[in-house]
């Protein structure tokens, strides 16, 4: 794996040698018994003549992101799924809580999804506007499928009958500190209105595990504000020159998918009392995958 990991490095580096960057996902693939290729062929996209679909997704980049974050699910924090069948065929929202400080949560559901569920559902996360201005991150976020958070890119791609990840904590959900961990933070209620326009049912996801993976003691916002970031969060791991992620054990649950019927333009408290429904049902989901825990790393 090693090896791996250093053709990895050096492929990223000089994009042009697919043959690096083919051996990097073959030498994944093989480690952890996947087929990595067949998967990511097996996504439906609109291409264009040059390979990319109208919103920067590229199949080559896709394959070895797809072997990193294979590895991290399967061997670094060894994902436990739940339920993967309840994904429908079609289009479909899956609405999960959000922590971790950085999005490795979105990462290990998009694998869960490209993993687990049978045939693949490639997943779409809908990210924060902030993220085009982080240098590399803009444009690699594009190549891996991942669509800049908007009603008009996700109603287009629910059209497609594509599977979109919302996270409707937002930003609040995943730059809690540790005190408040597996609290959830209020949900907007963009989702909900997109789910009754589009008649497009709900997967709920819980996820357990990710709020001890940097645990963060504090949050400076006016530093956050400064480097127009919406968080600054306080990791002692860092400090102590620890930048990994420590290698908790993630419990990753999909509920039975829920259907809402309604007026999408409907007041505020109509549709609060829909996302109510999906956000306790999330609660209850994190209750039960915390309680089955023995520690965190196991």
């Amino acid at each position: 794996m090693e090896q791996a990991l250093r053709q990895f490095a050096h492929a990223s580096s000089y994009s042009r040698d697919s043959s690096l960057r083919a051996r990097f996902v073959e030498a994944v693939g093989a480690s952890i018994g996947e087929d990595l290729d067949a998967r990511v062929d097996s996504i439906r996209v609109f291409e264009n003549e040059a390979g990319f679909d109208p919103f920067g997704f590229d199949r080559d980049t896709a394959r070895w992101m797809l072997a990193v974050v294979a590895w991290l699910h399967r061997r670094y924090f060894r994902c436990i799924v739940k339920g993967i069948e309840n994904v429908p065929e079609g289009r479909v929202l899956v609405i999960a809580n959000h922590s971790g400080q950085i999005p490795i949560d979105g990462m290990m559901i998009g694998a869960a999804l490209m993993l687990d569920a049978e045939p693949p559902r490639f997943p779409r996360s809908m990210v924060e506007r902030w993220t085009v201005e982080l240098p590399f991150v803009s444009t690699l976020f594009p190549r891996i499928g991942q669509v800049l958070g908007s009603p008009e890119n996700a109603r287009r791609l629910l059209q497609q009958e594509e599977c979109i990840v919302v996270f409707p904590e937002g930003a609040k959900g995943i730059s809690k500190p540790f005190k408040e961990r597996y609290r959830l933070q209020p949900f907007g209620l963009g989702f909900m209105r997109l789910a009754l326009e589009t008649n497009t049912p709900i997967v709920p996801v819980s996820v357990v595990g990710a709020e001890e993976q940097y645990i963060s003691l504090a949050n400076w916002t006016k530093v956050g504000a400064l480097m127009g970031m919406p968080a600054f969060p306080v990791i002692p791991q860092l400090f102590l020159g620890m930048p990994l992620p420590l290698p908790t054990r993630y419990r990753i649950s999909f509920g039975e998918p829920l259907r809402f019927e309604g007026d999408p333009d409907a007041d505020d408290v109509v549709i609060e009392s829909k996302v109510a429904v999906v956000r306790e049902r999330i609660a209850s989901m994190i209750a039960a995958d915390r309680a089955a825990r023995r520690s965190i790393f196991f």
